[in-house]
């Protein structure tokens, strides 16, 4: 059983690679935290929500696995 606080694997593998679905799955698991940091005297400033999901697109596709020795 996965732990739903966790985005799994295999989502964070196809994400890093660019794959869309994957991508927005990242976003949506974290947009709550995306909106909480985005706050701005009690409303949420777009610009900022928007920066933070830019940022964390091109870090998710920047990311790269070590590669383990078979």
């Amino acid at each position: 059983m996965r732990n739903p606080k966790l985005v799994p694997y295999e989502t964070i593998v196809k994400a890093t690679s660019g794959e869309p679905e994957a991508v927005d799955e990242v976003l949506q698991h974290y947009g709550k935290r995306i909106r909480l940091a985005s706050l701005e005297n009690g409303h949420i400033n777009k610009d900022t929500e928007d920066n933070i999901k830019r940022r964390l697109i091109a870090a998710l596709l920047q990311f790269r696995f070590d590669e383990q020795a078979t």
